[in-house]
């Protein structure tokens, strides 16, 4: 495998090389355009090209044309991601970012911290994609501006709306697996304020999503006997968005988005445990925004996400999670002069949980006061960013974290950076408090992080490569001498991603690359792999329009991987194949078609948790231009 993606690698670099010549005088192509603007590395607004940061921007075209069913299955196979799936649409999939934990990276729903202050993981596949107008994802540490959570990096979602005009939408799917799909909203905007709805629907018969334990190792499902069932699932969002402006320089929005899913999963019948539950992820937040002028900016970010779960037992109540965060952020934005930019602002945050069962029951609270600032300046060819935070953590006391990044356009459209930073990640309140493995004792997770980067972009292609290591000092793992949690590991990650985009004979191709050395460096397991990453991934998109015709393909393959620390399970690797076709037949009517894993290839992400086979897809929208 590891042949492979060098093959691959060095297969991108001289395509990109022949269609570099092929293309230069070709008419600038809107589907490569980086000159996209973002918020989430620096929160302020820049162009994806000078970011220092590693930035990737999904929009929505790109969302529908993809024709995922789930954020998780539009995020596989990208630059630094590796996810872990436990058997299927709407099960619990885990994100790695550039080989971090997966409670180590940040998600964010239009400026709102989001994720479970329990577990520590975000309930991606309870946010509808038909929702999401965007995505950005950073890559490298943001501690310096956002705090806990942000050492691997930090992914935005930005739901729908803020269009002028009106637009409505309908969308009628159904697919393989008992897959049924539908939606509807409108966007009605004007230049004086905005407003947008949309409800979806999704639902599956699932698959049998466990295939048993593997004894005598203990992992994947945790069962001998699960039950021999399809798992199924459903999900009904609705979400609200709305702004106005009340003058040249005071504006105001609001958004609101509650999904309601309820979800099976596999477990043996002898243990009595939970095999079905109600979920509830909501999300709530606005944004007051004064400019008076252009040198000066103050905005008011407030926000509250709810992850809750009630689990069953059939019919029976068995037990409940259920968190709270509150957050909210002052900021001011302060241009010094032409090319200088200074930003203050200061945070406000609190987690709750409720935890309620007879194998653990517990409230807790903690609340974290910060304070910011970023200061950003443009040199002749140089830029130059600079951050530094510290956090006041009820719980934990101060924390300091900063980052330095530097780039430098060295012409002919290439561009060199270079940045340093340090982040931490505060423990969850079931590492904390949850019975038989909780310590109340731990202490957050830190982490120093090195990337350089180089670049290059002309009007028809562009490259990306990043190099990086991470070293992280006080891991939180299951420490089998105190039977709980425990500050007992470090680890030290190395890698390199290559993004390449480019127009040839018409077709739209994108390459992803990515590199990983994701090691262990505690006592017990020093030099280890760490569990369920990949150490090589690759993706590789291609579309094309023939008239009312649109066609594409996605190839993803990920190298083998351990499940875990003590690497004696494997996971194989595996290579799949997506083909997709669309047909504009009417005016504003589309009708998309679609084979996921066209080869019915037999792999798994997560050890034990089966993945599905070749599924088919049909999906009919419209959508009045």
């Amino acid at each position: 495998m590891q042949l492979q993606l060098r093959q691959l690698s060095l297969a991108v670099a001289l395509a990109l090389g022949v269609s570099a010549e092929a293309s230069a005088q070709a008419d600038h192509d809107p589907t490569t355009d980086l000159d996209q603007v973002v918020v989430t590395a620096t929160r302020t607004a820049t162009t994806v090209d000078q970011s220092l940061a590693a930035v990737e921007v999904i929009d929505r075209e790109q969302i529908q044309r993809s024709q995922a069913r789930s954020l998780q299955e539009l995020l596989r196979g990208r630059a630094g991601i590796n996810l872990g799936n436990q058997g299927g649409i709407g099960k619990v999939s885990t994100l790695f970012l550039r080989g971090t934990e997966s409670d180590h990276t940040l998600f964010l729903v239009d400026g709102v911290r989001i994720g479970s202050a329990t577990s520590g993981l975000a309930s991606l596949q309870d946010l509808p994609l038909e929702l999401i107008e965007r995505v950005e994802i950073v890559r490298g540490p943001r501690s310096s501006l956002y705090g806990s959570e942000a050492i691997g990096g930090v992914v935005q979602v930005f739901t729908r709306g803020g269009r002028d005009g009106v637009h409505p939408r309908l969308r009628l799917g159904a697919g393989s697996h008992g897959l049924r799909e539908a939606g509807a909203g409108v966007d009605i905007g004007g230049a004086r304020g905005w407003f947008g709805i949309d409800y979806t629907h999704q639902s599956s018969d699932g698959i049998n999503a466990c295939r048993g334990i593997g004894a005598p190792l203990y992992a994947g499902c945790g069962m001998d006997h699960p039950d021999p069932d399809r798992d199924g699932y459903e999900n009904n969002a609705l979400s609200l968005r709305g702004g106005i402006r009340f003058s040249n320089a005071l504006s105001a929005d609001v958004h609101a988005l509650r999904g309601e899913g309820h979800n099976a999963y596999d477990a043996d019948p002898a243990w009595g445990l939970p095999d079905n539950s109600d979920t509830t992820q909501q999300v709530v937040g606005g944004k007051l925004r004064y400019a008076p002028g252009q040198r000066f900016a103050l905005q008011l970010v407030a926000g509250r996400n709810l992850d809750a779960s009630d689990n069953y037992f059939g019919h029976a109540f068995s037990d409940r999670f259920q968190s709270t965060r509150d957050s909210a952020t002052l900021q001011g934005d302060l241009t010094l002069a032409a090319g200088q930019q200074l930003t203050l602002g200061a945070d406000w945050a609190r987690d709750r949980a409720d935890v309620a069962g007879p194998f653990a029951t517990f409230d807790a609270a903690r609340g974290n006061r910060a304070g910011f600032a970023q200061y950003q300046g443009r040199f002749g060819r140089h830029d130059l960013q600079l951050a530094l935070r510290h956090d006041d953590n009820e719980q934990f006391g101060g924390h300091g974290t900063g980052s330095l990044a530097w780039g430098m356009d060295a012409g002919h459209g290439l561009r060199v950076t270079a940045s340093v930073g340090s982040a931490f990640k505060a423990p969850t309140f079931n590492e904390l408090y949850y019975p038989f493995f909780g310590n109340p004792n731990l202490r957050p997770e830190t982490s120093r992080s090195a990337e350089l980067g180089v670049a290059r972009r002309r009007d028809a292609w562009h490259w990306q490569f990043n190099a990086f290591q991470t070293a992280i000092d006080d891991l939180i793992v299951y420490d089998p001498k105190r039977f709980q949690a425990n500050n007992i590991d470090r680890a030290r990650i190395r890698g390199a991603e290559l993004s390449a985009g480019t127009t040839l004979a018409g077709w739209e191709l994108s390459a992803q690359a990515s590199l990983l050395d994701p090691r262990n460096h505690s006592n017990a397991n020093d030099g280890k792999l760490l569990p369920r990453r990949a150490r090589q991934a690759a993706r590789l998109d291609a579309d094309r329009r023939f008239g009312d015709w649109r066609v594409g393909a996605s190839w993803m393959a990920e190298g083998a991987r351990y499940d875990d620390v003590g690497n004696a399970l494997r996971v194989g690797g595996y290579a799949t194949m997506d083909l997709r076709a669309e047909l504009a037949f009417a005016r504003d009517w589309t009708l998309q078609a679609s084979v996921h894993n066209a080869f019915d290839r037999n792999y798994e992400t997560a050890a034990y948790y089966n993945q599905p086979g070749r599924e088919f897809g049909l999906t009919l929208r419209w959508a009045p231009q």
